[in-house]
């Protein structure tokens, strides 16, 4: 390519690309598909553990800045099992990772895009919005899946309805 021509094609792309982008934003939500529960290395039942009195951030902690909300170590689930239900399978696969020093390998059931900046703490602390605004009724869940729609017209939807900001700096970098 030429020098300097990269910069003509992305002059006649960008408008195309822009208003596709406001079409897609301001298109009435369609219907949400969540999509099957990912498989995960054990069972667990966020329901079970939260009709215990436990809350998300008793597992879920945000570390400083808060930006996320952590997936637990085996050593958070051992604080309790290492004498509750220590005759379940799971737990014994759980205690024998944590013996060893590994993780369990958790697979993600909601994840933003890597050019999307999202902070738990603006959500969950400052705009004091409670975990299942976005996470849907995990309390509920035998099996944890995504019910709720991410997608950046979700997104933008529910900031609108709350009066937060809605420009594109607000949720990706303008550099």
């Amino acid at each position: 390519m030429l020098p300097g021509a990269w910069i003509t094609k992305a002059c006649a792309t960008l408008p195309v690309v822009l208003l596709v982008s406001v079409v897609q934003i301001r298109t009435p939500a369609h219907q949400y598909t969540p999509p099957p529960a990912p498989e995960q290395p054990l069972p667990y039942s966020h329901k079970d553990h939260l009709k215990l009195g436990l809350g998300c951030a008793t597992c879920h902690t945000m570390p400083e800045p808060g930006d996320a909300a952590t997936i637990p170590p085996t050593g958070k689930c051992m604080e309790c099992h290492a004498h509750v239900e220590t005759d379940s399978l799971a737990i014994q696969q759980l205690a024998a990772a944590h013996e060893k020093g590994e993780p369990i390998e958790w697979q993600r059931v909601y994840r933003v895009p890597s050019f999307v900046f999202f902070s738990h703490k603006q959500h969950v602390i400052d705009a004091v919005m409670p975990c299942e605004t976005c996470h849907g009724a995990v309390r509920e869940m035998e099996i944890t899946q995504k019910v709720k729609d991410t997608s950046m017209p979700a997104c933008m939807a529910c900031h609108e309805e709350r009066g937060a900001p809605n420009t594109c700096d607000t949720c990706h970098d303008p550099r």
